[in-house]
């Protein structure tokens, strides 16, 4: 299963951004989806910096297995989870 959240409507408020990468990550462990894609969407890359930030927090980084950056779309980011 794969899940997917575009951060584009909600890209300037910091507080709904961390709630909605949170959720997507709660959801991906409660369905046991094996993929998440976020677009941050390309622009200044300050949202993906974040969203790599939110990611590399340590309670966070121990939730799923690895990140990859889309070679051909630097506007889209995929975690991948591993579930036991």
């Amino acid at each position: 299963m794969k899940l997917k959240l575009d951060l584009h409507d909600i890209f300037n408020k910091g507080d709904q951004i961390d709630r909605a990468l949170n959720g997507i990550i709660q959801e991906a462990l409660a369905k046991k989806a094996t993929e998440v894609e976020i677009i941050p969407g390309k622009g200044s890359g300050q949202l993906k910096k974040k969203v790599l930030r939110f990611l590399d927090q340590k309670h966070i980084k121990a939730l799923y297995h690895r990140i990859d950056k889309d070679a051909k779309n630097h506007g889209r980011l995929f975690v991948y989870f591993r579930h036991k």
